[in-house]
């Protein structure tokens, strides 16, 4: 599996990005994350730098669309083959930008993908 940036990693245990990290991880699919506060979930370091990260296949967001928008460039300048956005994320503002830029853009849960082996 390609490796998957966690946007938006939270070292809260009830929310779902962290669970993503825990499930992505179990499924031993490559995980980083970037979050606001540096921290370790399931062994995932979660970084405050997004110039730290290279490589990415794919992004998936747990940001509203209002956070998104300070994030555009960076993310389309790491050129992810795809970008998730999970439900609450929804921005068809981003979608068209992603696009344009050749990025796949799937509407989507992760943890439900996972769970349905369809990843």
């Amino acid at each position: 599996m390609k490796k998957t940036l966690v946007f938006g990693a939270s070292l809260n245990p009830n929310r779902y990005s962290y669970l993503a990290i825990n499930k992505l991880v179990s499924k031993q699919i490559e995980t980083v994350a970037f979050g606001l506060k540096s921290g370790i979930v399931s062994g995932v370091q979660i970084g405050t730098r997004l110039e730290d990260f290279e490589n990415i296949h794919t992004i998936t967001l747990y940001l509203n669309k209002h956070r998104q928008k300070q994030y555009y460039e960076q993310i389309i300048q790491m050129k992810p083959k795809r970008v998730i956005f999970n439900p609450g994320t929804e921005n068809p503002e981003f979608y068209a930008l992603l696009k344009n830029n050749g990025i796949t853009v799937e509407v989507a849960c992760t943890l439900v993908l996972l769970a349905i082996d369809q990843y």
